[in-house]
């Protein structure tokens, strides 16, 4: 094994174990939170770390697929996150209205 050789196989565990490190940590702000979009930030960043597994393992396989599957991962990751912002934003400052029941003006209501 040649010194490039080496070089990369550090390179890759490396990496994977760095990915194993963020992984844990985006896990653990998913679970505790403690808002909402504490938690989609974190959703959003396991599909990142994902993504990276994926190229890692693509690299250390040799085997082009996995790129092809961590692009259409980042797509779905990216209107994932997109949707769940807008569910946010839906839901209003403390999560008790919508944006559009505000905007529609006060009609009272027969008794």
């Amino acid at each position: 094994m040649s010194g490039g050789e080496q070089f990369r196989d550090i390179a890759e565990l490396l990496a994977l174990g760095l990915l194993c490190l963020s992984f844990l940590v985006a896990v653990f702000r998913f679970v505790v939170g403690p808002t909402l979009p504490d938690r989609v930030l974190a959703l959003d960043l396991l599909v990142t770390v994902a993504i990276g597994f994926l190229a890692v393992i693509g690299i250390r396989t040799g085997f082009t697929l996995y790129l092809d599957i961590a692009i259409a991962l980042a797509l779905v990751g990216f209107l994932a996150t997109v949707a769940l912002a807008r569910f946010i934003l839906s839901r209003g400052p403390a999560g008790e209205t919508s944006i559009e029941e505000d905007r529609q003006p006060d009609i009272e209501r027969p008794k």
